[in-house]
This record gives C-alpha cells, structure tokens and sequence, in this order.
C-alpha cells in the first residue's frame, strides 16, 4: 500500500496550487495523508476528488467549512498498521513522550503544524511523522511531502521528497 503524506498546504494562501509534482503523486498513492491546515475548502475537495482513499484532519488556520468536513483526529488501520493523524503535537521538546502517552493505541501518527519534516520513533515504538508542508517551506530550505509503503504490518520506503523553489 503506498502513501502519499502532506500538511499545512495553506491554499491559496501560501501558494496558489498545489505543486504540480505532488499532483502527479496523487494516482499512484492508494492512501493520502492530509494533516490539517487546508484553509480552502478547494484543496479539500480535490484531493476527495482524486484520491483512492483520503484521510485528513482539520488544522488551527482551517475555519468552519473544513471543521464540519473534517475530524480533529483521524484513525485508519493501514496494512495492518494502526495510523492517526492529528495537526498540533505542542512543542518539538518532549513530543514523543507526550504523543507515546497521548496515543498508545497508535503505530503511526502523523502530524503537521510546524511544516518543520520530522521522523523519529519513540521508546514505545510509535513512528512520528510530519511531511513538512509542499507550498509554505517557513525556515525549511525546501517545501516537501512525504512518501512511503505499508506492507504485512510494516512502514518501509519512507522517503521525504524536496521541491524545487515557485517560479
């Protein structure tokens, strides 16, 4: 099963599209991660409308459009891997022991907010996961997304992809 993993697109904020090579990420992933911070409901709708499957959560800069259409924190067995995703994890300082204590029930959780890429796993085992954001790079050299396979029950192939600069 292959992922495809992104946040914090801040459309049309931050950018006016989406960049055109995680479009075409889009028929090829069988899952996509979306971790809040949409801000149009466009994004939103789109990625409904060609994804397989789309698993998202609302962010502190979505309004009540997005909130009526989106959970707060998503849950999905995925390959045998038990996934949630949620946009705030607080502060960098102490995330895997607050995240380990908030979702023990998790295998995977990915997260935005900080659009700061982020892959580490905690003493309990719990895979973190933030894709950076593909529109809005902040203090990033690069906007990126996130890529990976889940199969008989494992994360492989994780792979953060980097995005040329807007022209």
């Amino acid at each position: 099963m292959r992922l495809l993993l992104m946040s914090d697109t801040h459309l049309p904020k931050r950018a006016k599209e989406l960049p055109a090579r995680l479009l075409a990420e889009l028929p090829l992933a069988d899952v996509v991660i979306h971790a809040g911070d949409w801000v149009d409901t466009a994004t939103l709708d789109l990625l409904e409308d060609r994804s397989a499957r789309l698993l998202g959560v609302y962010g502190n800069n979505d309004g009540p459009d997005l909130r009526t259409r989106l959970p707060e924190i998503a849950r999905a067995e995925l390959g045998g891997l038990r996934f949630g995703v949620v946009h705030e994890t607080g502060a960098a300082q102490g995330r895997e022991r607050r995240c380990a204590e908030r979702f023990p029930d998790l295998d995977v959780l990915v997260f935005g907010h900080s659009h700061i890429p982020w892959d580490t796993t905690t003493e309990t085992g719990l895979r973190l996961l933030n894709p950076g954001s593909p529109t809005d790079r902040r203090r990033q050299p690069h906007c990126t997304y996130l890529t990976a396979v889940v199969a008989d029950g494992a994360l492989t192939d994780v792979h953060l992809h980097r995005l040329p600069p807007r022209t």
